[in-house]
């Protein structure tokens, strides 16, 4: 009973595992050309609205296409490097779509709506510069335990 359960268990973590794979070059492509073609449909949608809620769709558009690209791109290689692009591209891609719905508001309130979308990606940027620095000290003190 028991080895029928590790069996199984093992089998499932096996398959989870395939999911984290990174992707073949021709996988990588045809992800790429499946994400420029949904960009250009999501552009082509704007086309029929007018004034800012053209631009906010564009905004937006624009920013699924950048965060798709970057999660793609970590897909394909994995790395730390790629992990914070993806991050950057939401925190982008949020900002650029908020500071586009500002422009719905007049005076003080556009002006204060700008600027709160303007902390709100600056914390953004903080809190990924605070994880990059995080991370970088894990390796540090784990290279200082193994000395000792």
């Amino acid at each position: 009973m028991n080895h029928k359960l590790i069996s199984l268990v093992a089998a499932c973590l096996a398959v989870g595992s395939t999911a984290a794979l990174a992707l073949t070059n021709d996988e990588h492509k045809a992800e790429m050309e499946k994400v420029e073609a949904t960009a250009k449909a999501d552009k082509k949608a704007c086309a029929a609205m007018k004034d800012n809620a053209r631009d906010i769709c564009k905004a937006e558009a624009k920013g699924r296409e950048k965060i798709a690209k970057a999660e793609l791109e970590q897909r394909f290689r994995p790395s730390p490097k790629n992990e914070a692009d993806v991050k950057s591209a939401k925190a982008n891609a949020t900002y650029d779509v908020a500071k586009e719905k500002c422009e719905d508001q007049k005076g003080a309130a556009q002006a204060t709506c700008k600027k709160a979308a303007k902390a709100a990606h600056e914390s953004a940027k903080a809190d990924m510069k605070a994880e990059k620095k995080a991370e970088k000290a894990v390796p540090a003190k784990a290279a200082n335990a193994n000395k000792g």
